[in-house]
């Protein structure tokens, strides 16, 4: 990586800040640092996949990254950037969360290179599940003194509204994280984002009052935040989640060629894995095409994050709902996969094949067997204004029936009312 990992977030505008020295021990030979991940949602954000690019850049400039998974941490809840106590989640969604999330991260992460950079993955409740409480206040609790504590942003800003002893010991926790990564994994940085520098510098704290001579860094990223000042986080409306359940590929994919025009050179430097050179060629086109500029990165990041038969699925979903020119024989080409993708994007019917078979009239389907139309009359005066289709295709007559000939795939109808009024049959 040409100019080393901090000269590689400099250029993207991935540096927050840092603490000193950090250049010289990256220069130095290789370093392992971690990022820790709180299992507070089952799935990741694409304000997490900030985090999982800076461990894939760190990865890439030759050093060895480790993922901290927050079994202990999770349980407890970390106060920075809140306004208010968190509510508790029971261990069973905590336990549930955590294991979603090691999944994803396996699809993220290489963690099968084999040599002595690969990706770690580890969970801190393995720190602390044979510690007792007395042990935790002797071991833990002795090295960071409250004054010390309570200078830290994410403390002060709760002290008017109330913090709990539980939340107000989070920093401790995560400080111990790192003397122990530091002691079993020669850890010496830790990075996260800019939300979590008073967490990290309370470790670098923690280090040095435990380790004579020892010395810890730190590394933040600006949170990820729209040109608009909005921002992404796991409780925010509208956010895009990694997990296919919860953001389809095709939401996915349409964020980014929804996204402002504002925000693209940002995203791309962020989020893209092609060369400088290809980079800065795509903020150039983005200046005279940006919508082209977007369909590159929404193919770029839904492929690497989904796979690219889901790039493919939602490329076909976008085609079916927004492609004026799509005729009839296109459909078939259309995957079963799109087809479930699209019966969840847009207003769908499931009927019964014996239900559909023992009265097939279209007039039926619109106002009996669905509700597109609003009483037979409707549904006549809809075909004899030529406004219903069927697969692409015109429905020309009032006796029109709905044959297995005409299921997508054996179970898919694609029906519209109008130009805009677009509906999908599943049979079941």
């Amino acid at each position: 990586m040409k100019g080393g990992f901090v000269e590689e977030l400099k250029w993207r505008g991935m540096l927050f800040d840092a603490t000193p020295g950090v250049e010289e021990k990256l220069a130095s030979g290789v370093c392992t640092a971690y990022i820790g991940f709180d299992p507070t949602a089952r799935s990741l954000t694409i304000g997490n996949y900030v985090q999982v690019m800076l461990l894939t850049l760190f990865h890439q400039a030759g050093h060895r990254p480790i993922v901290l998974m927050g079994g202990a941490t999770g349980r407890i809840g970390d106060p920075s950037g809140k306004d208010a106590e968190r509510d508790l989640k029971s261990y069973e969604e905590l336990d549930a969360n955590l294991n979603l999330q090691m999944e994803q991260m396996r699809k993220l992460l290489a963690f099968d290179i084999g040599d002595k950079t690969h990706v770690m993955m580890l969970n801190n409740f393995d720190f602390y599940k044979e510690m007792n409480a007395i042990d935790f206040l002797r071991i833990v609790g002795k090295n960071l003194t409250v004054n010390y504590m309570l200078s830290k942003e994410s403390v002060k800003k709760r002290l008017e509204t109330g913090i709990s002893f539980t939340e107000f010991s989070y920093q401790l926790l995560q400080a111990y994280d790192y003397l122990h990564l530091y002691r079993e994994h020669d850890c010496t940085i830790q990075m996260g984002g800019s939300d979590q520098w008073g967490n990290i510098t309370s470790g670098i704290e923690f280090v040095r009052r435990n380790e004579p001579g020892g010395k810890a860094f730190a590394i933040t990223t600006p949170l990820l935040t729209k040109e608009d000042g909005t921002k992404f986080g796991k409780s925010e409306a509208g956010n895009l989640w990694l997990d296919p359940e919860m953001t389809s590929p095709y939401q996915f994919y349409q964020f980014w060629l929804r996204a402002d025009d504002r925000d693209i050179s940002k995203f791309l430097r962020y989020f893209s894995m092609k060369s400088h050179a290809e980079i800065e060629a795509l903020e150039d086109r983005a200046k005279t095409d940006p919508s082209d500029v977007k369909r590159i990165l929404g193919e770029e990041l839904t492929t690497r994050i989904h796979s690219k038969e889901a790039y493919d699925n939602a490329l076909q979903v976008s085609q079916m709902l927004f492609n004026p020119r799509l005729k009839p024989e296109d459909l078939s080409s259309f995957s079963t996969e799109a087809m479930e993708m699209i019966a969840g994007e847009i207003q769908s019917f499931h009927i019964s094949a014996d239900k559909l078979r023992a009265n097939p009239g279209v007039i039926e389907l619109l106002c009996d067997h669905t509700s597109i139309c609003k009483s037979r009359g409707d549904a006549r005066r809809a075909i004899q204004s030529n406004a219903v289709a069927i697969n692409k295709v015109k429905v020309s007559t009032l006796e029109d029936s709905l044959t297995n000939d005409r299921f997508l795939h054996g179970k898919y109808v694609m029906l519209e009312n109008g130009k805009k009024n677009k509906f999908i049959l599943v049979i079941e």
